[in-house]
């Protein structure tokens, strides 16, 4: 099952996120992709860490997505990865944007083929006005391609707003899982 969840910053998602890896009943591996720049991040980062259960493994990996869900991903696991538009802003700021279309290819193709259950948490930038600097308009077009590139390859997709789940896509009937709804 690969499940896409997107919404609105402080909108339940990561919760979400992790209530459904707890309902998958399986092992548990977070790739989270922040990293701590200033004191109110690192205030967020320490919240998360404090509310998943001490036996979750979590590695940190900035750019490299695709390999990392490779690394971690196993039949009867779910794999939470946390949050792809914090990982946007790496792949831009960091390589200047030479890294994005490689990077996005490897994290789809690794979706496509990675076993167990994979949870993609995002946030939602593209119902606001367009940003008036080149690097911002940049990120919500790279936001929006890339949330449309994993919406068409996962198999459910939640809308989080005020800490409810929407469904927006859901399994299909006699889908390729056997977990229905768990994940």
């Amino acid at each position: 099952m690969r499940t896409l969840i997107l919404g609105g910053v402080r909108s339940g998602k990561s919760r979400h996120a992790e209530h459904l890896a707890v309902q998958h009943g399986g092992s548990v591996a977070v790739i989270v992709t922040a990293d701590a720049g200033d004191e109110e991040m690192a205030a967020r980062i320490a919240a998360h860490r404090a509310r998943r259960p001490a036996h979750w493994r979590v590695i940190e990996e900035p750019i490299a997505l695709g390999r990392a869900l490779l690394q971690l991903a196993r039949p009867d696991s779910v794999v939470i990865i946390d949050c792809l538009t914090l990982w946007l802003s790496n792949v831009l700021t960091r390589s200047e944007g030479r890294l994005l279309e490689p990077e996005s290819a490897a994290l789809l193709a690794a979706l496509r083929s990675a076993a167990g259950s994979v949870i993609l948490v995002s946030n939602e930038v593209g119902a606001g006005v367009v940003p008036v600097n080149e690097l911002a308009r940049r990120f919500t077009d790279a936001t929006g391609s890339l949330h449309q590139r994993l919406a068409a390859a996962c198999d459910r997709v939640v809308w989080m707003v005020a800490g409810l789940p929407l469904t927006v896509k859901a399994p299909q009937a006699g889908g390729s899982s056997a977990e229905g709804s768990s994940t």
